[in-house]
């Protein structure tokens, strides 16, 4: 009996000892990658498209937040004017427009979004004040409105605040999208899933600039439908 007990000690030993390493292993993995991910994809990741002058410059919203601990700044270029760019930023939401990403992602992750690829005349109105709820408890509140230009909102949390930036290039338009963050006080939990948002918003974000790239332009060249009127045959004038 004794001997069948040190046997059983050794064992649960050996089974304790291994899962030590498994857990040592998966952390250095872990550890591996986040620093990985930091030195080289973090700065292609949180600057995605835009310029050095875009990631550097003051835009309108900053003020609503200075003093940031994360600040993303992603573009992309359009080949279409600013007013057709507008309408596609306004009706975002869940419940409106959605937000031209991954939906069946977002459904996924319990975010009950729909995308649309239509301009919808009634989610075309807003004003400074408006407050979208967001999944997660807190809201989206409408902090700049200025028309073909800026559009910026804080979380009702005052964590977050997202701003759009329409800049005129030539015939073609630069859309701006900076997020900036106050992580401050963020406890482990929080910073794990922070972790696991940031590389993700990335992909989100990137495909959300990349469909309003493709709605602006698809809205800006379409062929005007011809009327009755147009295909009628036309006489000469006397």
């Amino acid at each position: 009996m004794r001997g069948q007990s040190l046997t059983a000690g050794v064992r649960q030993e050996r089974m304790n000892s291994a899962a030590t390493k498994r857990v040592v292993l998966l952390g250095a993995v872990a550890g591996g990658v986040t620093a990985g991910y930091f030195k080289f994809l973090r700065t292609l990741h949180m600057t995605w498209g835009a310029t050095q002058e875009e990631v550097a410059a003051t835009l309108p919203g900053d003020e609503l937040m200075p003093k940031p601990k994360v600040v993303s700044t992603r573009a992309v270029e359009i080949d279409a004017p600013a007013s057709a760019v507008w309408p596609w930023l306004v009706q975002m939401g869940p419940g409106r427009g959605g937000a031209y990403t991954y939906d069946w992602l977002e459904r996924r992750l319990g975010v009950e979004m729909q995308n649309t690829d239509e301009i919808h005349p009634e989610f075309q109105h807003m004003a400074v004040g408006d407050e979208f709820p967001m999944p997660g408890g807190f809201a989206f509140r409408v902090e700049i409105f200025d028309p073909e230009k800026t559009l910026a909102f804080r979380s009702t949390d005052d964590r977050w605040v997202w701003s759009f930036e329409l800049v005129p290039d030539g015939t073609q338009t630069r859309l701006i999208s900076r997020n900036r963050i106050d992580t401050t006080g963020y406890k482990a939990k929080q910073w794990l899933g922070y972790s696991v948002m940031e590389p993700g918003s990335w992909v989100m974000e990137r495909k959300m600039l990349l469909t309003i790239k493709e709605l602006a332009e698809d809205l800006a060249h379409a062929t005007p439908a011809s009327t009755p009127e147009d295909d009628a045959p036309q006489t000469a004038s006397a």
